[in-house]
């Protein structure tokens, strides 16, 4: 397949593929190869336009677009992103991930993903909660609690998904679990906001678990991050938690690192601002007393943060796609980092990729999104079973629950890795990028063998 119009799409499918390739699964099983033209194109691809009133009472229109891409496993899944770069290509990227992600998750959820290239910075509530209703008017039709349940993504929060949801109880005189991430006294799940980024941590802990024989754990280690949304907040959170320094935070604008570790409150009030589209160059300006003395935060405008943290550990890319370049990831290394695990999807790039994956022999592991960050639509699953019961669990039940499908996924990932390795060198670690991609390929491949979609 050569796609040279959507190049993000391309990426996934080929990471996929050449992961699926480079291992003996096509020679024990010939069958599955079959299966690759067809998983790799949408049942289906909605698009429509989405015509709305401004403050000014000007008619704004946007593209917006659902990419239902498989329901092998169970009505579509997957987030709803409103931001200016949406467009086809990305949304079939991010669609043709999360068939797989959601599959490691061991829940019953197909894939799916849709949006629009409407920018909510800068918007009004009022403008916001016109442009939502406009937007679910057209999505509606086409949703359902067995058909497609979106959640947020980027640009899409608990605001937006309550304004959607509002809209579709109105229009379908129905109230049903079909969007996720909803508020907590209204069929939201505890611990959804912050299970992306946990999930991560907790993958991560049982790759330092393995690779260390159980001797070592996020205990003393300095662990750089990307981002500053919920999953990195949250991840940074978790992982001082257990004990770990916090050199760097970032966004689109540039990063900040601190050597001595970025502390608890100043997450929280990099969260509490960002709420309001604020940059990091701005808080850490506005907050300065907050971000000075014992532990300084220095902000670096126009730059990420892999080649400005000094010596890691970890690093946990959880901004957005290609985030790593090759020369990033050799830096990172360089600085002695040896777990890398995706809180964003697709966050390395290839070349990225291909560093860290030369390195396995010297005990350098690094972990896909579609693994290490299933975390969120897991607790998404739970959040649609909670609703389907009606009934709401303890923030306890959830996190043991997350945590338990974290450290499953890991498993399941690291077992087939060593299950189907084609490599003749003796490697000190299984590739966890083939790991998980034969993992999630495997169980969809046998559901549309079983369901008469391939034959």
């Amino acid at each position: 397949m050569v796609l040279p119009h959507e190049p993000e799409f391309q990426q996934a499918y080929n990471e996929l593929v050449s992961a699926l390739e480079d291992s003996t699964l096509f020679t024990e099983k010939p069958e599955y190869k079959k299966v690759i033209p067809v998983v790799s194109v949408p049942e289906r691809i909605i698009q429509f336009r989405v015509a709305w009133e401004n403050d000014n009472g000007d008619v704004e229109v946007n593209n917006g677009y659902r990419v239902q891409f498989n329901s092998a496993l169970g009505p579509f899944k997957g987030g709803l992103r409103f931001h200016p770069s949406v467009n086809l290509s990305i949304l079939k990227f991010l669609g043709f991930e999360q068939i797989f992600k959601n599959a490691l998750t061991g829940l019953s959820m197909g894939g799916g993903k849709g949006g629009c290239d409407f920018n909510p910075k800068g918007r009004t509530d009022s403008e916001i909660r016109r442009f939502c209703v406009a937007f679910m008017r057209q999505l509606a039709r086409y949703i359902g609690s067995d058909t497609d349940v979106p959640a947020g993504d980027i640009g899409v929060g608990s605001r937006e998904v309550g304004y959607m949801f509002g809209a579709y109880k109105q229009m379908q005189n129905n109230w049903s679990g079909i969007l996720t991430g909803k508020g907590l006294s209204w069929g939201g799940s505890l611990i959804r906001p912050e299970a992306t980024g946990y999930g991560v941590v907790y993958f991560v802990e049982k790759m330092i678990e393995k690779a260390t024989g159980g001797k070592e754990s996020f205990k003393g280690k300095r662990v750089a991050i990307s981002g500053s949304g919920n999953v990195a907040q949250y991840a940074a959170l978790k992982v001082i938690e257990l004990g770990s320094t916090v050199v760097s935070l970032s966004d689109s604008k540039g990063c900040i690192i601190s050597q001595t570790g970025i502390t608890p409150d100043q997450i929280k009030a990099i969260a509490a601002a960002k709420i309001h589209f604020k940059t990091l160059e701005e808080i850490t300006k506005e907050s300065a007393s907050l971000f000075s003395g014992s532990n300084e935060v220095q902000y670096i405008a126009g730059v990420r943060p892999w080649t400005h943290c000094g010596q890691v550990d970890v690093a946990l890319p959880s901004a957005t796609q290609n985030e790593v370049s090759g020369e990033e990831a050799k830096a990172l290394v360089e600085a002695g980092c040896k777990f890398i695990a995706e809180g964003s999807n697709m966050g390395s790039t290839k070349e990225a990729i291909d560093v860290f994956e030369a390195n396995r022999s010297k005990a350098v592991w690094y972990a896909p999104g579609k693994a290490a960050n299933c975390g969120g639509v897991a607790v998404s699953g739970l959040e649609m079973a909670q609703n389907s019961q009606r009934v709401t669990w303890a923030a306890e039940e959830v996190d043991e629950k997350l945590k338990n499908i974290m450290y499953t996924c890991f498993d399941n990932c690291y077992a087939n890795a060593a299950k189907y390795s084609a490599e003749k060198d003796a490697e000190n670690l299984p590739s966890l990028l083939k790991g998980a991609n034969i993992t999630g390929f495997i169980k969809v491949a046998d559901a549309m063998f079983d369901q008469g979609e391939v034959f």
